[in-house]
């Protein structure tokens, strides 16, 4: 079907992705993979790209586009190589809407030209051991001392927290309020280097290799009061103000995902050989792939019409939720069905297949489970 969701700038912008990640990525991405982690010069030539700074308004260093569609098409072209850029997604797609809405013009002058380069990298601290998605739960604290705040606690599964520079932490300032456990948290834009501040496992996951997932913990950090994000007391409010464009991304990256599975796995077949025919000429083969493509086609199509609904400022909560759902739902059949046409080789992390299988499961469980995401369709249907 015709795509309109994308126009010759966003085309322009994919072809030198595409060159960018065939050049720069793919060469090197089996030593990455293996180590378990990109190298920080990497976030460097990004920065030089100007892929940090596309959403980033011009006063400070960006190209002041206020658009999701090229987060999008990254997406699209990473799972088309089968390769990653580490943690760096969180940096812009989770981080940046934070730093653009709550920081001050004194913060955003301090922070962005580091931002845009690729020189200060941000991850975001919301989740402890032991309180899952019950961010309401947390226990970290943050208590006014002098010109500041002194930080403890601890914090679980933070993508890009081995190589981050600022995290954005959620703690408490104050405790809950006439039973609201939602009141008295905060967000910190904490430096890494400070003292008390600990990275601890960087933990060993099943999949998303090469994107470095840490623990921290934070022992009498001194953070200043000029690196408190927006009001003190209002954090937990904030945080679901992104939880939209959150889900978006995740749901398009699932689609791109159950995409690249067709497509690497038309590839094998056509190549691969049994019993002295191609794969690719048995009837399971085609019914197989046929299967899969018309999913991801009905993928594509919920992951475009959400896109365009946020960019034009309309995506609900619900829609959000509704995308994500049945994108990465239908990734992971797809990816399972594709991963099974490979026979024994779809097992094999040499093939992109195998480790596109492993990557996916993450889908349907952060960014909000899949249980959750019912749970928000339900209400939004008076259930």
């Amino acid at each position: 079907m015709r795509r309109t969701v994308f126009d010759e700038d966003h085309e322009s912008f994919r072809s030198t992705l595409r060159s960018f990640i065939e050049s720069e990525v793919v060469p090197h991405y089996q030593e990455w993979f293996e180590e378990g982690i990109v190298p920080k010069d990497l976030y460097l030539k990004l920065g030089e790209l100007g892929v940090f700074g596309i959403e980033v308004p011009e006063e400070h260093g960006g190209a002041g586009i206020e658009s999701f569609k090229f987060s999008a098409i990254q997406s699209e072209e990473l799972a088309r190589a089968g390769v990653s850029f580490g943690g760096s997604s969180t940096h812009v797609a989770l981080c940046l809407p934070y730093l653009l809405k709550l920081g001050s013009e004194e913060q955003l002058k301090r922070w962005m030209p580091g931002f845009v380069s690729g020189e200060t990298m941000f991850a975001i601290a919301m989740t402890e051991p032991g309180t899952g998605s019950d961010l309401a739960g947390m226990t970290t604290t943050a208590k006014r001392d002098g010109d500041g705040y002194v930080l403890n606690g601890a914090k679980t599964f933070i993508t890009g927290g081995v190589q981050a520079d600022r995290v954005i932490v959620c703690a408490r300032t104050s405790p809950p309020e006439d039973g609201n456990r939602r009141h008295g948290i905060s967000l910190f834009a904490v430096d890494t280097t400070s003292d008390g501040y600990a990275v601890g496992r960087k933990l060993d996951k099943i999949g998303l290799r090469t994107s470095d997932t840490a623990e921290l913990s934070f022992s009498d950090v001194h953070v200043p009061a000029e690196d408190l994000l927006g009001e003190e007391g209002e954090g937990f409010s904030y945080l679901g103000q992104n939880l939209p464009q959150e889900r978006l991304g995740i749901a398009f990256g699932a689609y791109a995902q159950a995409a690249a599975a067709v497509r690497f796995t038309q590839q094998y077949v056509e190549e691969r050989k049994v019993f002295g025919t191609s794969v690719a000429t048995f009837q399971n083969t085609k019914f197989e792939l046929a299967a899969c493509q018309a999913e991801v086609d009905a993928a594509q199509a919920v992951a475009d019409r959400a896109l365009e609904a946020h960019d034009l400022g309309e995506l609900t909560a619900a829609e959000a939720a509704s995308a994500k759902l049945f994108c990465t739902e239908v990734a992971s059949r797809v990816i399972d069905r594709c991963l099974q046409l490979h026979g024994g080789y779809g097992y094999m992390n040499e093939y992109p297949i195998a480790r596109l299988y492993a990557d996916n499961r993450v889908n349907r469980i952060y960014g909000g489970t899949s249980e959750v995401m019912k749970l928000i369709i339900a209400k939004s249907m008076g259930l």
